[in-house]
């Protein structure tokens, strides 16, 4: 089975779906097609991907009614995640009501990189933590959009609260960090107990190389993030499938197929 997390669905109808006044940034969402989920349906069938996650983009910031109707469209095949202000002393109730009012939203997202702090300063704030257990309670996937010099942040976290399932999304932004912070990341790789539910996506490669689309220069440092994580804590997230044959050779079928899809599936349930 081949599982893809990553895909935003925008909407061209900025009435319908209004642009969150505390956006992070601002697209220009008339390009898209008027039905965004079909487009996507067609890319899963061109791709053979089985399954989807579809990410709910900054953007629409904790307004969740896009990725909501793309669940009741299709609710065999599809999961979401959901997006929240930890600055905001009611963002962990409503995450429960979310989750209570659909319950394939399976994760909540937090974004923390050097010089855009819109959704948090530092991971120990109250704010933060009270979300990311609420999370944890409600036994969703932690999605970690950081940079690398949040992972020794998140280290701490995932110590204090070791029953978390983390997911650290295109391979921690390593162009957004320095070689010495990127060790901090790497080490979430180890076998220590309280990181053995951490994974890894193997996604944003077009973030910091420009040889698509398999971005065959990003080899020697995808190889060492896959050593550290191993297969079984990989997760393919963009791009075709065909990158994980291309940046895992020299491994199996059955591992390549483990980071395809099949941890994803074992993880929601698919």
């Amino acid at each position: 089975m081949i599982v893809e997390w990553n895909t935003h669905i925008f909407s061209p109808d900025s009435e319908r779906y209004p642009l969150h006044p505390q956006a992070a940034y601002r697209p220009d969402v008339s390009v898209h097609p008027a039905d965004p989920l079909g487009a996507y349906l067609q890319r899963m069938a061109a791709e053979r991907i089985d399954r989807g996650v579809i990410v709910h983009p900054e953007p629409y910031g904790d307004d969740h009614r896009l990725v909501l109707e793309c669940l009741a469209r299709e609710p065999e095949i599809l999961r979401g995640t959901s997006l929240f202000y930890p600055k905001d002393p009611d963002a962990p109730q409503k995450l429960a009501d979310l989750v209570a009012q659909e319950p394939k939203i399976v994760s909540t997202r937090f974004h923390a990189h050097r010089g855009k702090e819109i959704y948090l300063d530092s991971f120990d704030d109250k704010g933060v933590r009270a979300l990311w257990e609420k999370a944890v309670e409600l036994g969703l996937i932690v999605e970690l959009h950081i940079g690398p010099d949040y992972g020794a942040q998140v280290a701490r976290v995932l110590r204090d609260i070791p029953e978390t399932v983390a997911l650290i999304d295109h391979l921690a932004e390593p162009h957004m960090g320095t070689a010495v912070e990127f060790v901090e990341i790497l080490e979430l790789g180890t076998a220590k107990a309280e990181y053995n539910n951490t994974y890894m996506k193997l996604s944003g490669l077009n973030h910091f190389a420009r040889d698509a689309p398999l971005y065959a220069s990003a080899k020697a440092f995808t190889r060492r993030v896959i050593e550290a994580f191993g297969p079984e804590r990989m997760v393919w997230g963009s791009g075709p499938p065909a990158i994980v044959d291309a940046h895992m050779e020299g491994y199996g079928e059955a591992e390549r197929a483990l980071v395809k899809g099949g941890n994803l599936a074992r993880l929601l349930g698919f």
